[in-house]
């Protein structure tokens, strides 16, 4: 376990050595405010609660969250860093996680950097804080999905951009999945069953339940069982392509 958390400290200040993490950062704070008070029309609907703010994480993290997780594998196999990294007296379980929760705990950071907004919402009404403090919790379990998405991918390449634009079609596949537009193209002809299974695989369907205060335990597996499934199949393409 210490040396899982070895692997994500040296991942962490790798991070923030160069501008990734606070480019990442500033430009997800001033995204998360530009959205939440014009496109989400905050101050228009004179409602106090934090719809508007968490409506647009998905679509934040489509682009986002790939712009973190290209760089975690992708960047050891074209540096050559990989074979020295693997030749390490660690299991491959602990580089996996390690990188991943460096990578979480940098989205993690940016979601916390919210605050102001939260602070805003509840000088200016009455907030359900209890349903607020379940979006911020599902807002961070959805993104770590995204991450184990991006790490698995950033595995199969030497090639940052590849991964990153793999990353965002399969997170956009998921989230389109329970878009109405989507379902109609199934509805016409699928079974109904059909239908409600491509649903399921949505991220808006699960996370549209928790940013309304329903922390349902099938949620909960859902993004968690996205990572974990996720993150073996990241160790199962290191160790298959490890002598690459």
């Amino acid at each position: 376990m210490s040396k899982m958390w070895s692997i994500a400290r040296r991942e962490w200040n790798s991070y923030f050595a160069t501008p990734l993490a606070y480019v990442f950062i500033a430009i997800f704070l001033m995204l998360s405010a530009a959205f939440t008070f014009y496109l989400g029309n905050f101050y228009e609907r004179g409602q106090a609660d934090l719809l508007p703010f968490f409506n647009f994480h998905p679509w934040l993290y489509l682009f986002l969250v790939p712009a973190i997780s290209m760089r975690s594998w992708a960047e050891e196999r074209k540096s050559g860093t990989l074979e020295l990294l693997l030749t390490l007296p660690l299991k491959l379980r602990d580089a996996v996680l390690g990188k991943f929760f460096a990578a979480w705990g940098v989205v993690g950071l940016s979601l916390l950097l919210t605050f102001p907004i939260w602070l805003t919402v509840n000088y200016l009404g009455d907030p359900d804080n209890g349903a607020i403090l379940a979006s911020y919790l599902g807002s961070f379990i959805m993104a770590g999905a995204f991450l184990a998405i991006g790490q698995a991918i950033s595995a199969l390449t030497n090639n940052q951009v590849v991964a990153f634009i793999l990353t965002v079609v399969v997170c956009l596949l998921l989230i389109l999945a329970g878009h109405p537009m989507v379902l109609d193209v199934f509805s016409g002809w699928a079974p109904q069953s059909v239908v409600d299974t491509i649903a399921s695989f949505s991220f808006l369907a699960h996370f549209d339940a928790i940013q309304k205060g329903v922390i349902d335990i099938r949620d909960l597996i859902y993004f968690g069982g996205l990572m974990a499934t996720w993150l073996i199949a990241t160790a199962i393409i290191i160790d298959m392509k490890k002598a690459d």
